[in-house]
């Protein structure tokens, strides 16, 4: 914004900015604007400011919320509204900035900038603030912090600077260059000249870069050169303001009069697709300021500096009807902003005061806005008392000020003496455990104290406050975080350590005695695993995802269904989301909704995982609704049948988690509008009643789904925004049924806690002395239990602890659209009988099928866990045995836990999150055959995604539909990768180093090779895979691959899709065929294959004896083959060929295993050559290769 020009009595607080006018009396003013118009030098008290309270608001109609004062008497030079936090901030005249969070505006920070000049611009970035003065820059963190600061030359007059992306800034002014900085190195990287007297207004495009100049000129420049592409004259005398949206640009400024520069009232509109103007826009206001807020339309806000706005279309005309008045404190408006949710305006004015306008009572000024940190709380008056009676006291508790003179507590030598405190002794554990090397003694670290501090006992009775002074005997009890006594340690944050092999020495047994797999936690944005463990338990759901496959690459359901296949050939091994979250971090709108976490925020535990989980379901619930409801896919794609739960309607995951519902509105004028539409989920609505008395789950949850609330909305009968009551009635009750509990707050933590502790107080009052401490029953008991007096058994204390929620709610349809829901009890199901509920028409009964659960811990960030009922079905295919049974998810731990353990929340460490009732006989109602729907077509001849690519290139052939593979047919496969995320570890301090976080590998090449047939060693699949994540290693020296073979515009390969390749794969292992290879656990572990162990050849098991050392692919070649492989870099083609020879020899040495002692022997001097040759391969004018020596007489020539 040009301020100068607009007002003559802020000559003191700016500069001319054309110098051939009087700096006192600016004659770009209009003589009008200043009567009775007088800015009081001393200023205004502060009590003195009439500043308005806050009015009541009308939906959609902008009208003033709040006004505060930042800072009194000195005008406000400049706002803006926070990119990425709900803050607006202000700048002054006098170089301090202040922030005010929210609409309520309350008061975030408060720094000085700059001492003697204005603040020109602000703009918000993720870390910071920056702030543009006459000849400096600094970025400022929100709290006030000094980030860097950027000081210009002396002779620079800085008024604009745009943010062109996340690191480079242009900076532009009063002088005929604009600067371009990069804010990483903080230097100046490029200088682009323009023509005098400068740029004092920058916007951006996706196609121009514009320019206001002083002279009334708007240049369009190009996004790369910055060179001028076209010029619209726009103002004889002066440019005040412009503003671009779509292909619109319009403009405000001074046009030259006989006796100076007067305001114009036309505003200039431009035409960008024809680079010409349209009719101007004559307005009823002395434009000073002009933004686009397009929401419906593209309307254009018009203020004045008097406090006048008017709201107009750029291409209609103006109505005096649609003008406005904001009353600024000062005489005068000096800034001007519009928020990035079109919700709020921003005003201030000369004497410091900020206006803000909303349109709604409750705005948001960005649409998707992140949790701002706060300051801590000062820690000055939670010291604790002292007691001055103690001689050991330490009285640096007490805070002093550094000072030179002479303090009470500095005793003469003459009259003091030494006493040094003693160090504490060393813990025991640490002793007992200590090996000696020399004189120096090393010990694991029992973790019983905090890093680098040693507390110091001042006497016994405190030893009971110290929470590090226990250390157990037991080595599981070693193991314990003293500070976790709290949560359960099933329900702590599980982590896999890493050793020298990686994963391949972890006991994931010891978490994990059941047959069903867990998830791997170490990859990014594995918060969501015990939702997937949810969806993949609910049995239609799993078997509707599997039969589901289409072309689309990253299918949130495709990727689904390949997991849910892993997890069912698992045979209690963990699995790896990892293809399935790779396809999550690329959908768009996963991203905007602020699903994918940062490798920093997920380690530190920044986000609140409550919230992003239940985000998470309602985003995966309608992606995989969208996804497939994409009935029309090619049949290579589709197995031979198609999915058996498809409909010509809506989806599957519509028919199982669907609501219909009827929306009324009803206005006070008697119009009712009625419209239906149908939710995925609900979220719980909690009453407002704070007081303690007894509230039913099935009543809050009625309350949420017939849900009923007073709102602005449009009425057609009165043609205006009216208040209305909404109601929402239900037409039809899905099968699953789906709840966001929203615990997001303390409020709705203490509902939970005091229902939890109502209802223990009644069924204690209910079951009178029957109720057992805990679990144990006498032998009679048990005999009485065979009794049908005897079947319902008497719950302990424990189990009726932190129980509100139900484990089965009923719900009917009325005949007049309403719905009855209350809880459901084992004892009414023995009154009314099992049945029931299905014989009379509009009455379900719901059982709680899983719960999801926030675990509160501090020091690690909180985790997500799940208790799960696990039916039948499944126990029946998985164990071989018919019971239900609730497990607990953790990750790779899962445990067999009690039932009530399921709706047992304790609000100070275990929140619920969401919840899942399924209705009663779900399964019957669907058919659960699972058909594979990948067919042979995948394997034959594709287009390659390469632009560059010629059949010259080409380095295998595809199989022929005669050579199409059988069950037991050898395939040799070798894959190549690249790194995405380097490894994370730390050095001990006995040396040895310690992975915290493995590399995240990606596979970048697959190749298979035909192991028999005429055409035995040829590739058939020889697929690069095309990434979008950027590659941070492409280890070429182990791979093979080099920068630009992954990228379809450069690359000379065959490049695919992973999921194109994945498929094929998935069909050889389908097929049942053998794949010979080198390291092929990796190799699937990368790809996220789950191959059964009898399907897997690997030879470097084939060549190894028990503890001893693997062998590398390069030496058993050299050895056995007479081969060199693997000189410069890596080829798959050449492994995989090199790995079915092994096996052919590995046949033939060991007839075909019947001789194993006689391959032994063989093993012995495979060995005792590696240790003699360091294992490495001798060089070409070396050691001959052994082939010749006796034992490989009868070497097959392949």
């Amino acid at each position: 914004m040009n301020f100068e020009g607009l007002d003559p009595g802020l000559a003191e607080y700016a500069p001319a900015m054309h110098s051939a006018l009087d700096p006192v009396l600016d004659a770009h003013l209009n003589p009008s604007l200043l009567q009775n118009v007088e800015l009081d030098p001393e200023g205004v008290a502060l009590e003195a400011l009439p500043v308005q309270e806050s009015v009541h608001i009308m939906e959609g109609v902008y009208s003033e919320l709040h006004s505060v004062v930042a800072e009194v008497g000195v005008p406000v030079s400049v706002s803006h509204f926070d990119l990425h936090e709900e803050m607006l901030w202000v700048g002054s005249h006098g170089g301090h900035a202040t922030s005010f969070f929210g609409p309520a505006l309350e008061r975030y920070s408060s720094f000085q900038v700059n001492g003697s000049d204005d603040i020109r611009q602000i703009q918000s970035v993720e870390n910071g603030i920056l702030f543009l003065t006459k000849n400096n820059l600094k970025y400022v963190a929100r709290g006030g912090l000094i980030i860097f600061d950027y000081l210009l030359d002396e002779s620079e007059d800085m008024h604009s600077l745009l943010l062109t992306d996340s690191s480079t800034l242009l900076v532009g002014g009063l002088q005929n260059h604009i600067l371009e900085i990069d804010l990483n190195t903080v230097q100046e990287t490029q200088k682009y000249a323009v023509e005098t007297p400068g740029v004092t207004i920058m916007r951006q495009t996706n196609r121009f870069f514009f320019c206001g100049h002083t002279s009334g000129k708007v240049s369009l420049r190009d996004l790369r050169t910055f060179k001028v592409e076209h010029e619209f004259d726009a103002f004889s005398g002066s440019l005040s303001d412009f503003d671009v949206h779509g292909n619109l640009l319009a403009a405000c400024g001074f046009s030259s009069r006989l006796t100076g520069l007067a305001c114009d009232r036309f505003l200039k509109v431009y035409d960008l697709r024809m680079m010409r103007a349209i009719t101007p826009l004559q307005v009823h206001v002395d434009p000073a300021f002009l933004r686009f807020i397009p929401t419906y339309t593209s309307r254009l806000a018009i203020i004045s500096q008097s406090g006048q706005c008017q709201f107009c279309e750029p291409t209609g005309l103006a109505n005096p009807a649609d003008i406005f008045h904001v009353n600024p404190v000062g005489p005068l408006l000096m800034t001007f902003d519009v928020s990035a949710s079109k919700q709020a305006l921003a005003f201030g004015d000369s004497e410091g005061c900020v206006h803000l306008w909303t349109d709604s009572p409750e705005p948001s000024f960005n649409p998707y806005s992140r949790e701002t940190e706060f300051a801590l709380p000062c820690l000055v008056d939670s010291l604790p008392p002292l007691d001055w009676s103690q001689d050991l006291l330490p009285l640096s508790l007490i805070p002093v000020p550094l000072t030179t003179d002479t303090l009470l507590s500095d005793w003469p030598a003459a009259n003091s003496a030494p006493a040094p405190r003693r160090a504490p002794p060393v813990d025991a554990e640490i002793l007992r455990t200590m090996k000696k090397v020399g004189f120096i003694g090393y010990a694991p670290n029992p973790r019983t104290r905090l890093r680098n501090q040693i507390p110091y006992r001042l006497k016994e009775s405190d030893s009971e406050f110290d929470s590090f002074s226990q250390v157990t005997e037991s080595p599981i009890g070693r193991e314990e975080k003293p500070h976790l006594h709290m949560v359960s340690k099933k329900y702590r944050k599980v982590t896999i350590k890493y050793s020298k092999l990686g994963l391949e020495d972890f006991d994931f047994k010891h978490y994990n005695k059941t047959l069903f797999a867990g998830l791997e936690p170490h990859i990014p944005n594995a918060y969501c695993n015990c939702m997937i463990q949810v969806l993949y338990f609910l049995e239609p759901v799993r078997c509707l995802i599997q039969n589901h496959l289409c072309q689309k690459e990253f299918c949130l359901a495709c990727e689904l269904g390949f997991l849910f296949h892993m997890l069912d050939l698992s045979r209690g091994d963990p699995c790896q989301g990892s293809n399935f979250l790779r396809a999550f971090r690329t959908i768009p709108e996963a991203s905007a909704l602020g699903l994918i976490l940062a490798d920093s925020d997920e380690a530190s535990g920044k986000g609140n995982l409550a919230r992003l989980i239940q985000r998470w379901n309602r985003f995966i619930l309608t992606q995989l609704h969208q996804d497939m409801q994409e009935l029309e896919v090619p049949q290579a794609y589709r197995g031979a049948g198609g999915s058996s739960f498809c409909s010509s309607g809506d989806s599957v995951i519509g028919q199982l988690f669907s609501c219909e519902m009827e929306n009324c509105s009803l206005c006070r004028c008697g119009s009712e509008t009625v419209r239906a539409s149908s939710t995925l989920l609900f979220t719980l609505s909690y009453p407002e009643d704070k007081t303690g008395k007894n509230c039913d789950f099935a009543q809050v949850l009625k309350r949420s789904i017939c849900l009923e609330q007073n709102t602005q909305a449009w009425c057609d009968n009165c043609e205006k925004y009216q208040p209305t009551i909404q109601t929402r009635n239900i037409r039809h009750l899905p099968d699953i049924l789906v709840i966001n509990c929203e615990v997001n707050s303390l409020k709705e933590a203490d509902f939970w806690r005091m229902q939890a502790e109502v209802a223990f107080k009644m069924a204690i009052k209910k079951h009178g002395g029957e109720i057992s401490k805990n679990k144990e029953f006498a032998l009679a008991d048990w005999k009485e239990l065979g009794s049908p007096e005897g079947m319902l058994m008497c719950p302990s204390i424990e189990e009726l602890k932190n129980v509100w929620l139900p484990f089965s709610i009923r719900m009917k349809m009325t005949k007049n659209k309403g719905l009855d829901v209350c809880n459901w009890t084992d004892g009414d199901e023995m009154q009314w009988g099992p049945a029931r509920a299905e014989e009379e028409h509009g009455v379900y009964v719901y059982d709680l099928m899983a719960t999801v659960v926030h675990i509160l811990d501090s020091r690690t960030g909180g985790s997500l866990v799940a208790h799960i009922k696990v039916g039948e079905t499944y126990h029946q295919r998985k164990e071989g045995v018919t019971h239900q049974q609730w497990y607990l998810f953790n990750d790779f731990l899962i445990e067999p836990i009690d039932k009530h353990e399921a709706v047992q929340f304790d609000m100070n460490w275990k929140v619920p999150a969401i919840l899942y009732y399924i209705k009663r006989n779900l399964n019957s109602k669907y058919n659960l055959n699972i058909k594979n729907p990948i067919e042979a077509s995948v394997l034959l001849a594709e287009a390659s995604l390469a632009r560059k690519q010629r059949k010259t290139h080409t380095t295998f052939i595809p199989l022929m539909v005669n050579e199409m593979p059988q069950v037991g047919d050898l395939v040799g496969l070798d894959a190549e990768f690249v790194t995405l995320n380097e490894e994370e570890a730390e050095l001990r301090s006995d040396g040895t180093k310690s992975t915290i976080k493995p590399s995240q590998m990606s596979v970048a090449r697959i190749t298979c090779v035909r192991g028999q047939g005429p055409n035995e060693g040829i590739p058939f699949i020889d697929d690069y895979i095309s990434t979008q994540e950027q590659v941070v290693d492409y280890l070429t020296q182990y791979s093979g691959i080099k920068p630009g073979d992954l990228d379809a515009k450069i690359s000379s390969k065959h490049l695919t899709t992973l999921k194109s390749t994945y498929l094929k794969l998935r069909f050889l292992i389908d097929i049942g065929v053998k794949f010979v290879g080198h390291g092929l656990q990796k190799d699937f572990r990368v790809i996220n294959l789950m191959v059964p162990k009898d399907q897997v050849l690997d030879t470097v098991y084939l060549f190894h004896m028990p503890r001893k050392r693997m062998i590398s692919l390069r030496f058993l070649a050299w050895y056995f083959l007479d081969l060199k492989i693997q000189g410069e870099t890596h080829d798959s083609i050449e492994d995989a060929r090199t790995a079915l020879q092994l096996y052919r020899k590995y046949l033939e040495l060991s007839k075909n295993g019947t001789e194993p002692e006689s391959f032994h022997k063989v093993l012995k001097g495979l060995y005792e050559k590696g240790r003699k040759m360091d294992w490495k391969v001798p060089e070409p004018e070396g050691q001959t290769s052994p082939k010749s020596a006796a034992v490989f007489s009868s070497v097959l020539a392949l």
